[in-house]
């Protein structure tokens, strides 16, 4: 039987008023702030952690994928994360590699410090626009206020106690929909969620180190089985490495109970990796040298909107009259036990791989889906994933995207992410402009103003 208390009623100080509240300082949430931003709204930008960038930053996941289209001769992907990018290489924090999957090599403390910047300079760093952006860092969202369909007020609580920021508009980046849950938006799950992984740096050479065999002969004794991972180097940092070796089986991180323990399972399979390495690898010694604030969770809950992602369409480049986001990567769903992976690529191979490489499957999605058109170039989005039916003036944008399981294994990377934020901050910003119900916008507004403001669409 669950118990439940009557919470007395209060009066909440309003700390601010604005055109904008952004719930979640990822580089969705960011990019989304600044480009509202810089088409004139003032933002209140509200985080709980210590600094921007999500996944990016407190989980230490430091490569975006390429930003070309599948032949290497159009550039799909421009906006904040082409700026962010070319800002990085300026101060020497990234490093470009010839390799589809993890083109862009970054150090995630220079890409904290960078949207700091990005944030904090009059205009959202561009001297056109009219708007600001307030950071709140170490502010937890509480709940909203709502009249009829539109949301008035965010609810948060810091060191300054709780209080009200009164708003025009909403957008939820927080990856997990917080917000869309107080809303009470209809959400769902794709028969599984794909594991999450807890990133971590490692000081250490690991030049020959085979850690498949190691697995195999050691891994029994510190709790690690053979599991599909990776890992890649820390730009600027010598012998330092990120390392996502391992997955995290058997918990639902959008319990939380469950991430409790997915956070603590998560650190102590670094502290194991790093002892096997330790004991086994002579003449060599290992240490961890950062442990991740978040988790690098792939995946929670969907939030429903007009449009639904789904895998053919994506795989096959269907072209919209009003895109907001263009993406190659392929999809990439984690299996939920086993330790292995699935890739389905735009070319139309696809390939499993079983543990760190012990054994590999490959075939081809279109002879399997019976596909016999030209392939894909690159993938779009619509603006009605944006959309949904019941508010006029919120927007859930990030991970929890409406989509199928295939498709979301290719849409919840960042390069993407990014960009949908970006479409959101438009949005936002055309509906507050024209006062505009946000189901009534559109779309092809949404993309001719994101182009204006330097986006590839």
């Amino acid at each position: 039987m669950t118990e439940y208390i009557t919470e007395p009623a209060r009066q909440t100080q309003v700390a601010a008023k604005c055109d904008l509240v952004v719930v979640g300082g990822s580089c969705t949430g960011v990019f989304a702030a600044v480009r509202a931003a810089r088409l004139g709204l003032d933002v209140v930008l509200v985080e709980r952690a210590n600094m921007l960038g999500g996944a990016a930053g407190t989980g230490l996941v430091n490569i975006w994928h390429t930003l070309m289209d599948t032949d290497d001769r159009e550039q799909i992907i421009a906006g904040l994360t082409a700026e962010t990018l070319d800002r990085l290489k300026s101060r020497g924090a990234l490093t470009v590699q010839n390799n589809r999957s993890s083109t862009y090599n970054f150090n995630p403390y220079e890409l904290a410090i960078l949207l700091d910047e990005l944030v904090k300079s009059p205009y959202g760093s561009d001297s056109t626009g009219q708007g600001r952006i307030r950071l709140m860092l170490h502010t937890l969202f509480c709940t909203v206020v709502s009249e009829s369909d539109r949301v008035s007020a965010v609810i948060v609580e810091n060191q300054d106690g709780r209080s009200a920021i009164i708003t025009d508009f909403v957008i939820d980046a927080t990856g997990d929909g917080y917000a869309a849950r107080a809303l009470g938006i209809e959400s769902y799950t794709n028969g599984y969620i794909q594991p999450p992984t807890a990133c971590f740096h490692m000081q250490g050479d690991m030049r020959g180190v085979d850690i498949g065999r190691l697995t195999a002969l050691h891994g029994e004794e510190f709790g690690l089985s053979d599991d599909w991972g990776w890992s890649t180097f820390v730009s600027g940092c010598e012998n330092i490495t990120m390392r996502a070796d391992w997955h995290i089986f058997g918990l639902r991180c959008d319990i939380a109970d469950d991430l409790t323990k997915a956070e603590l399972e998560g650190r102590r399979q670094a502290h194991a990796f790093v002892s096997k390495l330790n004991k086994y690898v002579e003449g060599r010694h290992y240490a961890i040298t950062s442990l991740p604030s978040s988790l690098g969770l792939r995946e929670t809950v969907h939030y429903k909107t007009r449009f639904q992602a789904t895998e053919l369409p994506l795989l096959t480049g269907k072209r919209y009259d009003a895109p907001v986001m263009n993406g190659t990567y392929p999809v990439d769903i984690h299996h939920s036990e086993g330790g292995g992976i699935s890739f389905r690529y735009l070319d139309g191979s696809e390939r499993t791989v079983y543990g760190k490489g012990t054994r590999t499957e490959t075939g081809s999605w279109r002879e399997r889906l019976g596909y016999t058109g030209e392939p894909a170039k690159y993938y779009q989005l619509p603006f009605d994933i944006l959309v949904g039916n019941g508010w006029s003036n919120f927007i859930a944008v990030g991970r929890m995207l409406t989509a199928d399981m295939s498709a979301h294994g290719a849409l919840r990377v960042m390069v993407n992410l990014n960009q949908l934020g970006e479409a959101a901050g438009v949005a936002a910003a055309l509906c507050r402009d024209g006062d505009i119900d946000l189901r009534l916008l559109d779309g092809k507004r949404v993309t001719e103003t994101l182009k204006k403001g330097g986006s590839a669409l």
